[in-house]
C-alpha cells in the first residue's frame, strides 16, 4: 500500500536557509555519496510543476493544455519540454527556451501556493531520515532530479528541505536521466565534496528510471514505492532494494548499510 504525503503545517517549516545548515558542514571524509529524487521521493507539490509548465508553454508558445499525454515521471525538464515542442511542431530556439523557463518559474511559485488537485506534502519520514543523515559524518547527500535547478530549490524551500543538500545534478541541460549521476559526481567534487566513484553512489527514487540512472553506471539504487509505481514494478526494473516509503527510518538506514556493505564484498 502507498503511502500518502502529509499535507500538514507540522511539516512546512518556514522556508528558506537557516544560517548554519547540515550541508555547509565539512563532509570530504565521507565514503557514500547519497543522492536524492524530489517529485514523489522527498515530496509531493500537488501537481504544481505539471501546471506550472502548461501555462508556461501557453504562454510562450500559444499551445495550451501542451503536455497533455506527455510522460513527466522520473524524465528531466529539459526532456519533457523537448517531448512538447516536438509533439506540437514548435520552434526550440536558444532564447524561447530560456524564456520558457524564467515564465515556468514565474508560474512555479505561484502553483506551489495553492493546494492543488493530487497529493501534496512532506513524504513519510523523510525530514527525520535527511536530520539522521546529514548528522553522520560517512555520507554525503546531494540532490539528482529532473528539475531545473531553480524549480528544484523552491520546492524544497517550500517544505525547508533544501538545507540539507550542498549540490546535486539538475535537469536544466540533461537530455535523459542517464546523465545525472556522473553530473552530481562532478558537481559534489567541485563543490567541496569526495571525488566519489560510481560505486560509492546511492540513487533514492520513486521511478524506474531512477533505478536506471543508477544500474547505467554502477551505482546501486534504492527505490521508494511513493510514486506511481508499486514495490513489484521498481523491483522489475532492478532496484538493489524498494521499500513502501521512507517512513521507518531504521529500516531504511538498515537497507542503505547493507547496499553499502554489497558494494565492498
Amino acid at each position: 500500500m502507498k503511502a500518502s504525503a502529509s499535507a500538514s503545517t507540522k511539516n512546512r517549516r518556514q522556508k528558506g536557509r537557516a544560517l548554519a545548515t547540515f550541508a555547509a558542514k565539512d563532509r570530504t571524509s565521507a565514503s557514500t555519496l547519497i543522492l536524492f529524487d524530489i517529485d514523489g521521493t522527498l515530496v509531493l507539490t500537488g501537481g504544481a510543476g505539471g501546471r506550472a509548465m502548461s501555462l508556461a508553454f501557453e504562454e510562450v508558445f500559444g499551445v495550451a493544455n501542451a503536455f497533455t499525454g506527455i510522460s513527466m515521471a522520473g524524465r528531466t525538464d529539459a526532456w519533457i519540454l523537448n517531448d512538447a515542442l516536438v509533439a506540437h511542431g514548435v520552434s526550440t530556439d536558444p532564447p524561447l527556451l530560456d524564456t520558457f523557463r524564467a515564465v515556468y518559474l514565474r508560474y512555479l511559485a505561484i502553483e506551489l501556493q495553492k493546494p492543488g488537485a493530487a497529493r501534496k506534502g512532506l513524504m513519510p519520514g523523510v525530514r527525520e531520515l535527511l536530520e539522521t543523515l546529514a548528522a553522520r559524518e560517512d555520507v554525503y547527500l546531494a540532490l539528482l532530479t529532473g528539475n531545473f535547478e531553480a524549480g528544484a530549490r523552491m520546492k524544497l524551500e517550500d517544505f525547508d528541505l533544501w538545507k540539507y543538500f550542498p549540490c546535486g545534478a539538475f535537469g536544466d541541460d540533461a537530455p535523459h536521466r542517464n546523465v545525472l549521476v556522473p553530473k552530481a559526481l562532478r558537481t559534489v567534487e567541485a563543490c567541496g565534496g569526495p571525488a566519489f566513484e560510481p560505486a560509492a553512489a546511492i540513487v533514492i527514487g520513486d521511478t524506474p528510471l531512477d533505478v536506471a540512472c543508477a544500474v547505467h553506471v554502477g551505482a546501486r539504487s534504492l527505490a521508494t514505492a511513493t510514486g506511481s509505481h508499486s514495490v513489484e514494478e521498481l523491483s522489475a526494473a532492478g532496484a538493489d532494494m524498494v521499500v513502501p516509503d521512507l517512513g521507518d527510518t531504521g529500516q531504511v538506514l538498515r537497507v542503505i548499510a547493507d547496499l553499502v556493505r554489497n558494494a565492498a564484498d
